[in-house]
């Protein structure tokens, strides 16, 4: 029997995000809507926030920008969309039964991509978030009549401690269900008493909660297909829905933002250590096709999947900060605090010195300024958060990272000349040159909300900002040599 291909296999079928709202999650609704035309539905799970109900929730996600082609080309698929009032931090999800029922009645496939990806959530929070959050959907998903896969989207820097992260499961160093009931009954001192010895040696509480919760999905393993799905760090989109295209400041974007605004000016990274990023639409494809293979293989074990470079088209830290100084100059912010410079370093002690001259000093006397002219102060406060994102981030930029992709890599081997070209997974494709100048672009219009009407003004002061670097640098070593001469004087003068 020919296998059907993989707008075919999701062909009247519903589908079950949970997650749908957060990066990857807009991605992949979108995806499945523009490149699976005959789909039946897709169920997102989505609670109410900031006052607004789920119905006012969806029309705003349903406006970003990520759909605008499709609300140009085809606004009747929307349609599609049904909101499951819920949310993974309640019990039971905190769905009706009436919509419990229905999701187990029409649902064949779930992705399951809700999850906290802040490093440095409290253990409690994020154990909530990211295990108990997991097996409250495990526990609908068990329950699902028709249903053919299951993908967990997790994260390969689950196992941090490893040389080599391989497409396998991992034993978790504790029981997920004996963490949970730590946390359920443990008060807040004795667990964060305890948390960096449990965690040990993941870095953080995002790792830490990611590989107990592989763990908890595997112990499903046998009850219905099961992928677990592990993009490393998921950057700006290559091409789709737009060139670019990024919805927050987690991680590069981060640092991409507070660089071109001259907040960022130090940080240590180590540039020749190979960045692994992967576009979210190529994770996005790689999850699509993952959950298609998945479901036509039918396998009684769980397939764990790393969608992640590799080396396949090698990119180094170095590369991406050069290739960023250069396309910050085209698309500058229309407000910087400084002209967009400073230098990654591997030492500790430069870096801290950097920190102090560059970022803190100047903080301090932008917040005296403001406070001798009665305006609130705030640039301390700014870079402190700064200063603490850094550290975080910083051992993911300071040592190698070595994941094998072998299953990533042949997903293109089980696709049609015109999948492939569909549901696109080939990272050797890229151009890093271009992808960054559009990462570039997509960060000033789609994160910043600036509007590229205001690019020439931007340009202008971009200049000046030049100008006056080199200016304060040139003032600044005046002064230092007046000082040495004058210094060096006194000196010789004693000893005279």
């Amino acid at each position: 029997m020919e296998k059907p291909s993989v707008a075919d296999f999701y062909a009247d079928k519903s589908v079950f995000i949970t997650g749908a709202t957060g990066f990857m999650g807009k991605v992949l609704v979108e995806k499945l809507l523009r490149c699976c035309p005959q789909l039946k539905s897709i169920y997102v799970l989505m609670r109410a926030k900031k006052g607004q109900g789920t119905r006012e929730r969806l029309e705003d996600f349903v406006s970003s920008k990520v759909f605008e082609n499709l609300q140009n080309e085809s606004p009747k698929v929307f349609n599609k969309l049904k909101v499951v009032p819920g949310d993974i931090l309640v019990e039971e999800l905190g769905v009706s039964a009436a919509d419990r029922e229905e999701l187990q009645r029409e649902c064949q496939i779930v992705f399951h991509c809700a999850a906290c990806v802040r490093f440095d959530m409290p253990l409690r929070d994020a154990v909530s978030m990211n295990t108990v959050g997991t097996q409250r959907v495990l526990a609908l998903v068990e329950g699902m009549k028709n249903l053919e896969v299951f993908l967990h989207v997790s994260t390969s820097y689950c196992r941090c401690e490893l040389d080599l992260l391989e497409e396998k499961l991992y034993p978790a160093k504790h029981r997920p269900q004996d963490i949970m009931e730590c946390c359920r009954w443990m008060d807040d001192d004795l667990i964060n008493h305890m948390e960096l010895k449990l965690m040990e040696p993941q870095p953080n509480t995002y790792a830490y909660t990611k590989s107990l919760t592989e763990d908890l999905v595997s112990q499903h393993a046998g009850k219905f297909p099961i992928v677990i799905a592990r993009p490393s760090i998921v950057t700006a989109a290559y091409k789709e829905p737009l060139p670019g295209w990024v919805d927050n400041i987690n991680g590069p974007t981060g640092i991409m933002v507070g660089a071109g605004k001259g907040v960022i000016r130090t940080m240590m990274c180590n540039e020749k250590i190979l960045a692994d990023v992967i576009p979210v639409d190529m994770a996005v494809n790689g999850c699509i096709v993952l959950a298609y293979v998945t479901a036509l293989d039918k396998p009684k074990e769980v397939r764990v999947c790393n969608i992640t470079q590799s080396g396949l088209n090698p990119l180094t830290w170095g590369d991406a900060l050069d290739m960023g100084r250069l396309h910050v100059q085209e698309f500058p912010s229309s407000v910087c605090m400084w002209y967009p410079g400073g230098s990654p370093k591997t030492s500790w002690l430069h870096h801290q010195l950097a920190l102090l001259f560059t970022h803190l000093l100047p903080a301090y006397f932008i917040d005296l300024l403001l406070f001798l002219l009665g305006q609130k102060t705030f640039m301390v406060k700014v870079q402190k958060r700064v200063t603490y994102g850094l550290n975080v981030l910083q051992y993911y930029t300071m040592k190698p990272w070595h994941f094998k992709n072998d299953l990533y890599v042949s997903l293109r081997k089980r696709l049609s000349k015109e999948d492939d070209e569909t549901f696109f997974t080939d990272i050797e494709v890229i151009n890093w040159s271009d992808y960054i100048r559009n990462y570039m672009k997509g960060c000033r219009e789609y994160c910043l909300k600036e509007d590229p009407s205001t690019l020439p003004q931007a340009r202008r002061l971009n200049r000046q900002l030049y100008y006056l670097d080199i200016f304060a640098k040139a003032v600044i070593c005046l002064l230092c040599l007046y000082f040495l001469y004058h210094y060096t004087v006194i000196f010789l003068s004693l000893l005279n």
